[in-house]
This record gives C-alpha cells, sequence and structure tokens, in this order.
C-alpha cells in the first residue's frame, strides 16, 4: 500500500501494547480512533534494542513533557511482540506504549515496510481529527526524526 497522503484519513487500527506503569508494565489494546480529539505520533521503528531505535526512543522518552505541553500522544510501533516489548522498554525506560504489530498489516496500511528487509523508520503525525498532518519516511534509517521536528510540527496544528 502506497504511504497516506498529507490531509488523508489515517488507516485506523487497533494492536495490542505495552506501557510501563511505575513499576510494572500494563499491556492492553490501543486504537487511533480512540484518540480522537488529540494529536497522535505514530513512530513506526526497526527493531527493539537496536542501536538508533534506543537512541530515538530514549530521546522521545525524554521529551515527552514537550509533546505532552503539545497535547499529542506517543506510541512505537515495530514488529516485535509485547514480551520483546516489555523487556526493551524496561531496559531502557521508555514512558510510552510499544505497540506490536507482528502480523505486519498497520506497517503495511502505512505503507512502510520493505519486503525482505523489514520496516521503514518513519514517523506521522495524525491529527486530532484522524487526519495524516505530516509524516517522514526514511529510505534508510540511520537517522531519525528528532523531538525538535516533531514538536514544531506538533504546533503548527495549532496554527491552522
Amino acid at each position: 500500500m502506497p504511504v497516506p497522503e498529507i490531509g488523508t484519513p489515517a488507516p485506523d487500527f487497533t494492536l495490542q501494547g505495552v506501557l510501563l506503569d511505575g513499576s510494572g508494565a500494563e499491556r492492553g489494546a490501543y486504537s487511533l480512533s480512540a484518540q480522537r480529539g488529540a494529536p497522535v505520533v505514530l513512530a513506526f521503528y526497526p527493531g527493539d534494542d537496536s542501536a538508533v531505535c534506543t537512541k530515538q526512543l530514549c530521546s522521545y522518552t525524554s521529551d515527552l513533557d514537550r509533546f505532552r505541553d503539545l497535547g499529542a500522544t506517543v506510541w512505537g510501533v515495530n514488529f516485535s511482540d509485547l514480551d520483546s516489548h516489555e523487556h526493551f522498554a524496561r531496559k531502557r525506560d521508555l514512558r510510552f506504549p510499544l505497540l506490536a504489530d507482528t502480523e505486519r498489516t498497520v506497517a503495511k496500511a502505512y505503507g512502510v515496510t520493505m519486503p525482505g528487509l523489514g520496516l521503514k523508520r518513519s514517523v506521522f503525525i495524525v491529527d486530532a481529527e484522524g487526519l495524516v498532518r505530516w509524516k517522514h519516511v526514511a529510505r534508510i534509517g540511520l537517522t531519525f526524526q528528532d523531538t525538535d521536528t516533531i514538536t514544531a510540527q506538533l504546533a503548527a496544528l495549532g496554527r491552522r
């Protein structure tokens, strides 16, 4: 499937995810449509505990207050299962949900799979109405979109 265009409805989905909660981890279902009314940052990342992914998700965790100040939620998505996500979250103290797209249906719907290679490092901002308002899909995922870039795009949503 092609990558959704800016201004079009974001493909809806429900995935199981894990979120660190105090000393424990809470597992549950996360539905994009249930987030209507507030923006969501979807961060598709290739692998739990890999070097670039660790830097990316740790930086987002460090800056969660900046996302929250703009009313946004951050979700990480990849093909790993919940056990892998929980291990990664605990090891790195990640404080936002990591969603398990084990069947690759969501990544395919967003056009971010690479046949035989896995997942393109990608970030989508979905606005409060469920529309794609910004996206970055990397050809080679050796770098990532930083918090400054993403929060600038989130702030621009409020000026539309």
